[in-house]
């Protein structure tokens, strides 16, 4: 598999990047793309580690070098792969930025991870393009303890704006918990409180967008009851591609509203037989028995490589 090893020739020579932000095991994504890149673009591609990179202004332009400080040529695109918990606005979102700025086309544009990050973000330009999403209440300044007083939906669902894989989510059954719990929350960001759909409990619909069309759909449960149905919280999951043609459908517009190139869509089922969006996913993953995912990945890196 290509990968820079802070020299600029493997990456200089590359019309591609799978660039890998701090946290990520390369491995996890290598099986799915790497042959297949190697198939694809033979000696023109390269895996490049967010900690490899320097970012410059040299002589009134944007400059790109590797940590012995040779120039570096940017790539005609490039698929970026982020920790969601870890992505900095002045480090992950600036190099990706820098590398927009120098013409790479990015797989997932830079604004558009950005928005990712923030789930209460995503909210907003869902809700403002008019896609069906759960009632939910943020705050910015407000003390929790007065958020938590405040008229939360009961029960709800309650999320950091920041998280994933299920991760620092949890049902509140009513206000009066919240009221003795707030201060147990971390609140280095802020949470969301989200209406529960009752009807979704344990299940989500999980749909993989990749340049504007649904490759891939499966019905994720919760294994032990739980609300949650994220597989890392022990959830299975059951290909169902075409089953649902609404929620997929549904599924590439959130995802053209976020102006996402791949993105992973987690839909809730509705008590009409409707779906809503729960999240939108950019860091998204897949297994190999979702087997259109991959090609429909480096068909799209092919499209910004060719320019078409």
């Amino acid at each position: 598999m290509p990968e820079t090893t802070g020299a600029a020739g493997a990456a200089s020579a590359a019309d591609l990047w799978l660039v890998l932000g701090a946290g990520l095991d390369g491995r996890l994504i290598s099986d799915h793309l790497s042959d297949a890149f190697d198939r694809e673009f033979p000696g023109r591609w390269a895996q490049v580690r967010t900690t490899e990179l320097l970012l410059g202004v040299h002589g009134g332009r944007p400059t790109l070098h590797d940590l012995t400080g040779r120039e570096i040529a940017t790539p005609k695109a490039a698929y970026a792969r982020l920790s969601t918990p870890r992505v900095s606005v002045d480090r992950e979102i600036t190099l990706l930025r820098h590398l927009e700025a120098m013409g790479t086309v990015l797989l997932n544009p830079a604004d558009a991870l950005l928005t990712c990050l923030n789930k209460f973000w995503q909210l907003q330009q869902l809700a403002a393009a008019g896609l069906p999403v759960p009632d939910t209440l943020s705050y910015a300044e407000a003390p929790l303890a007065e958020v938590t007083r405040a008229a939360l939906p009961e029960p709800c669902v309650v999320k950091a704006v920041r998280g994933q894989r299920g991760q620092r989510v949890f049902l509140a059954p009513d206000a009066a918990l919240l009221r003795s719990i707030h201060g147990c929350l971390d609140q280095q960001t802020p949470y969301l409180f989200q209406h529960y759909v009752e009807h979704s409990h344990g299940r989500d619909l999980r749909v993989v967008v990749v340049a504007g069309r649904a490759v891939a759909a499966q019905i994720r449960s919760s294994g032990d009851g739980d609300f949650r149905s994220n597989l890392a919280q022990g959830g299975t999951a059951e290909l169902c591609s075409g089953r649902h043609p609404d929620g997929e459908a549904l599924a590439v517009r959130a995802a053209g509203v976020l102006g996402l190139g791949a993105a992973g869509v987690d839909l809730l089922f509705e008590s009409d037989g409707g779906f809503s969006v729960c999240e939108v996913n950019a860091n998204v993953s897949w297994r190999g028995h979702m087997t259109d995912v991959t090609p429909a990945i480096v068909a799209a890196c092919r499209r910004h490589v060719d320019g078409t």
